[in-house]
């Protein structure tokens, strides 16, 4: 594959170490350009920048060798969104709540099937991915950002720092496809501040299946993604469709492990961690953990910036284990202590190579998955749990081994903007 072209996570000359990183993570930083069409093996390949689609692994491959693809192409789906988002809020709560929001104006998915058209414009890719990863769960085909130019030219820089990174370490080939990346966004940042070539932007006649106004104002409270493994119809069962506020859970809902990472966080979910048990221990003198709390950020480059910048650091001062590439661990971890787990960079429990959930566990997890025994298992006298959230979520569920009620909530975020987004103007 390396011979091919291929930039490969394991190095055939032993130059760099193995890595472990979220694939689609790591092509979405990347990916160069806003009008690139992508696809790869994965279901969550959804670029937030360009359009990507999840395809067979043939089609792929096919792709690779021929540099084309046959595919129909769907309709499209118009989301914008107006109001202003709370500064406690997360914007996971607002992936949670556009399909909420989405379901209860129209009586059914709109989504599914078609490709999602999100004017999300002043967010970076970094955190756009939270939203274009999460239309795989949403059932849409694919998804595109519409950016605004001083964002993506911003994006594009950290895209560019992070290629770079991985040139420095040794990944880079004969072909010098990394280095032909840097090459490839230096255009693309030229075209944009030159005015010579503006980001891609809908035909002012464009047609559209449906279109829909995700409204920030009324989200006030944590959205959590949930099973309903209880629910008489069995068909509603692990769906993704069921999206619950924090407050439906009164404060009284066992948690028996939390797990931030997979491709649903960036390293902003990472400084929000760091940032959260200053926080508690500044408020309760010590951090104690109620259930254990498994962090695996989703790419190497990632921990490489948080090492830089001091937070991981933080993160390292409240763990109890941090993962060490010279000496990995020989099998997955079934057994847990209420205290912080550092793991490297991965993807979610359902992997199981780094960590398993109990049979009958529920489990609160910034992830994608919450289908039957794919993050954990029933056991004899309780069903398993995935319940899906944002980082702050996560956290303040192992430190209090529940959920935690919507004032509780408040008060730990209290002083936190979680994200700083505003809709673009019209």
């Amino acid at each position: 594959m390396n011979d091919f072209g291929l930039i490969t996570g394991r190095d055939p000359e032993g130059v760099y170490h193995p890595m472990t990183d979220v694939i689609h993570k790591v092509l979405n930083d990347i990916t160069v350009d806003d009008r690139a069409v992508i696809i790869g093996g994965d279901s969550h390949t959804r670029m937030s920048k360009g359009v990507a689609f999840g395809a067979d692994s043939g089609t792929v491959a096919l792709a690779l060798a021929t540099g084309e693809a046959t595919m129909p192409i769907p309709k499209s789906v118009k989301v914008t969104f107006k109001g202003t988002l709370a500064d406690h809020m997360d914007f996971r709560d607002v992936v949670h709540a556009t399909q909420a929001q989405m379901l209860k104006e129209f009586g059914e998915n709109v989504f599914q099937g078609n490709v999602i058209e999100v004017h999300i414009g002043t967010l970076l890719s970094d955190q756009a991915f939270t939203f274009t990863d999460w239309t795989a769960e949403m059932k849409a085909k694919a998804s595109i950002c519409i950016s605004e130019p001083d964002t993506l030219i911003e994006s594009l820089e950290i895209a560019k720092s992070r290629i770079q990174i991985m040139v420095d370490k040794g990944m880079d080939n004969a072909k010098g496809v990394l280095a032909g990346l840097i090459a490839l966004a230096n255009e693309r940042i030229a075209g944009l501040r030159s005015g010579e070539e503006p980001t891609l932007l809908p035909d002012a006649d464009a047609k559209y299946e449906a279109e829909f106004t995700v409204d920030l104002d009324i989200i006030d409270e944590p959205m959590i993604a949930d099973p309903d493994v209880h629910n008489d119809d069995p068909s509603k069962r692990y769906t993704h469709d069921t999206i619950r506020p924090l407050s439906h859970y009164g404060g009284t809902k066992k948690v028996d492990l939390g797990f931030v990472g997979s491709c649903m966080v960036h390293k902003g979910d990472m400084k929000i961690l760091a940032q959260m048990l200053k926080n508690i221990e500044a408020q309760h003198g010590a951090v104690k953990f109620a259930a254990p709390l498994v962090v695996a950020p989703p790419t190497y480059n990632i921990v490489d910036e948080l090492k830089a910048e001091g937070d991981w650091a933080i993160l390292q001062k409240y763990s109890g284990f941090e993962f060490d590439d010279l000496a990995p661990k020989a099998q997955a971890r079934t057994e847990y202590e209420n205290m912080l787990y550092l793991e490297r960079p991965g993807c979610n429990l359902c992997m199981g190579n780094q960590e398993k959930a109990a049979k009958g566990d529920t489990v609160m997890a910034t992830s994608t998955r919450l289908f039957q025994g794919r993050v954990v298992a029933d056991s004899a006298e309780k069903k398993g749990e995935s319940l899906l959230a944002s980082t702050p979520v996560v956290v303040l569920s192992t430190i209090l081994g529940r959920t935690p009620t919507k004032e509780e909530y408040a008060a730990a975020a209290t002083g936190s903007k979680l994200t700083s987004y505003a809709p673009p103007a019209a």
